[in-house]
């Protein structure tokens, strides 16, 4: 059995709304305003990585039918505050990253 370590992505398996599956790695999640969301790239799941176009995909936890599901942010304005939170969260990540520890 592999065991996960620090390094290895946390992948979610989403079905859109036409029933295909697709592989996403958690970037990043967040409580805003009581609100769960979470930031994810598509998982890249071939050799050809360096020429993949990645889209930040941003979701929010509802609930439907007694159940927690993620869905797409409906509303212009809390997509865009939950977009700009996650964008300066990457940013600031990567401006500290003098302050990494690798191993």
């Amino acid at each position: 059995m592999s065991e996960m370590n620090e390094f290895t992505p946390e992948l979610f398996e989403l079905i859109d709304e036409h029933g295909n599956k697709r592989n996403f790695e958690v970037l990043d999640s967040a409580e805003l305003n009581g609100e769960q969301y979470f930031a994810m790239l598509p998982a890249i799941e071939d050799e050809n990585f360096l020429n993949t176009n990645l889209e930040l995909i941003i979701l929010k936890v509802i609930e439907e039918n007694g159940e927690e599901v993620l869905a797409s942010i409906d509303d212009d304005n809390e997509f865009q505050e939950v977009y700009n939170y996650f964008i300066n969260d990457i940013e600031d990540a990567y401006e500290n990253e003098d302050d990494w520890e690798w191993v």
